[in-house]
Formats: C-alpha cells, sequence, structure tokens
C-alpha cells in the first residue's frame, strides 16, 4: 500500500500452504500481491516527455494492458499532459522531472504521479478554455481521464501532480 508520503507497507501472505512475500516479483513484472511499479526520471524537455509516456506505454505492456488498449491510451495522454506540465511549468535549469506510474490490481486503479523542482508553479483547476485558445486543455483532459487527480508538495523541493485513472481487470491467462 502506498500512502501520499510515498512509504509502502506490506505483509507477507499465505498461499497453498507455504508463506509468500509479496513483493516478489512474479511473471508480467507484478508482484504476489498484483502491484507494479515504473518509476523513472527524464530530461526536462520535449523528448523527455515523450519518453515518458512512450516508457508508461512499454511498461503497461508488459503488466498484460496492450498500447491500443483503452487502459493503456487513458494512462498514456495522463502522463503525457503532466510531463508536458512539468517540462513546460515545472522545469528548473539542470533538474529533471520523476514519472511514477503503480499498478495496483487489487484496487484496479492505475496511479501517475510526476514530480518537478519548482513548487511556485502549482497546477490551477481544470477548465476547458475558450474554443479559439490553443493551449490550455491538459488538466482538463486528466479531469476527463482520471477517477481523480491532485497535487502536493514534494520534500525537500517542488511538487508532485497525481491523478488516478481506474483499471480494468488484466487479461485472463496474464
Amino acid at each position: 500500500m502506498t500512502g501520499m508520503s510515498g512509504k509502502r507497507t506490506t505483509t507477507a501472505t499465505e498461499t497453498d500452504g507455504r508463506q509468500e512475500d509479496p513483493l516478489t516479483p512474479r511473471g508480467f513484472g507484478l508482484n504476489g500481491n498484483g502491484y507494479g511499479s515504473l518509476s523513472r526520471q527524464f530530461p526536462s524537455t520535449p523528448q523527455g516527455a515523450q519518453e515518458a509516456r512512450h516508457a508508461a506505454v512499454r511498461q503497461l505492456g508488459q503488466w498484460g494492458f496492450g498500447p491500443m488498449a483503452d487502459v493503456s491510451c487513458n494512462v498514456a495522454l495522463v502522463v503525457a499532459e503532466l510531463a508536458a506540465n512539468a517540462v513546460r511549468h515545472g522545469s528548473l535549469p539542470g533538474r529533471e522531472f520523476a514519472v511514477r506510474v503503480d499498478y495496483e490490481g487489487a484496487a484496479s486503479r492505475f496511479r501517475i504521479e510526476v514530480s518537478d523542482a519548482r513548487l511556485g508553479r502549482t497546477p490551477e483547476e481544470a477548465v476547458l478554455p475558450p474554443a479559439d485558445r490553443e493551449t490550455g486543455r491538459g488538466l482538463f483532459l486528466v479531469e476527463c481521464l482520471a477517477s481523480r487527480w491532485g497535487w502536493e508538495p514534494r520534500d525537500p523541493i517542488g511538487k508532485i501532480v497525481w491523478a488516478e485513472v481506474a483499471a480494468p481487470e488484466r487479461p485472463s491467462g496474464l
């Protein structure tokens, strides 16, 4: 279980009469309790945002969600929008941004976190801008795709913008 502090707590589970550590990796990069995580840093550039989206899609594929599955497209779009915002509004010279995507199988959700080095530029309310405006729809899209989203300060500097996207059951046999 992951709380807002980022600390993870687990307990061993019993399966078929034997103790099993739920953090032991399983097929498709999932542990014994159906939890998987991707955590990487990327350069604060448009190419870094693109790399973050590609990394998320590849990881979802390893968890059994193909690149054209609705949930993969939703997670990819949320990662892309939050990463683009980190690059555009949260970057500081010489600092990277970080992306974390957690698959919480038991909770049927993905939690996406994008952290950057600037606290002063915090996300505003997601509002659809006027039709003639070319930018400003990113958080509106995130709000449409996520069951909930928000932000919090990051210790020691910066902020974390997070979103949760509902996950369907994984395909059978995975």
